[in-house]
């Protein structure tokens, strides 16, 4: 009968270690805001990427500005909607109604891929002087777009910052039919960028 038990332990070990893997977070064991300590001292820039729930990883990112973690703020995405504003104006507008200064945000229109924002973002955060960064998504893209980004950081220095909880993705995930079409989305993504470095 032993052998019943390491079902449930097979699979709860299997949905914490996806859960995990999906995530990566350099700011485990910081505080709200940045300190001496080596992984949680602030950065030049912060840079959220559309996609998802678009809003809360704005709401993030201008979160950790306001605490200090960052000087610049860099929004990531073309329009949904190609009649209207692409998603890094709507993110740049959210930012300024929350009181976050225009000046220091910048914008890159024109990715509609992950691969897009990890490239299309490097010559803008170079001509700011930037050399460190935040990367917020949601916790279930963290994993892949952090992949991407390393892949055409060059000198810059990546660090990232998963948004935990949002509209499509929480602890509990593993709950909903949606939540096992984005982590398994994402895990067979994450094996084509491993064979081919190619892959939205």
């Amino acid at each position: 009968m032993r052998w019943l038990l390491l079902i449930p332990v097979t699979v709860i070990g299997f949905l914490i270690a996806i859960t995990i893997y999906l995530q990566p977070n350099d700011f485990i064991g910081c505080q709200e805001t940045p300190s001496a300590q080596g992984h949680c001292q602030k950065t030049d820039a912060i840079v959220a990427v559309s996609g998802g729930d678009t809003n809360a990883r704005t709401d993030e990112a201008i979160k950790l500005y306001k605490n200090g973690w960052a000087k610049l703020l860099v929004f990531s995405g073309a329009a949904q909607d190609k009649t209207g504003p692409s998603n890094a104006a709507a993110m740049r507008a959210r930012a300024i109604s929350a009181g976050v200064p225009g000046d220091v945000i910048f914008i890159e229109e024109e990715s509609a891929t992950t691969q897009e924002n990890a490239r299309n973002t490097q010559d803008l955060l170079q001509s700011q002087g930037a050399s460190t960064v935040i990367l917020v998504t949601s916790g279930y893209h963290q994993r892949r777009t952090s992949l991407e980004f390393h892949k055409t950081a060059g000198d810059l220095t990546v660090r990232d910052h998963p948004l935990l909880s949002d509209d499509d993705w929480s602890f509990w995930w593993w709950l909903t039919p949606r939540g096992w079409w984005l982590a398994g989305g994402e895990i067979v993504k994450i094996v084509i960028f491993y064979f081919s470095g190619d892959v939205s």
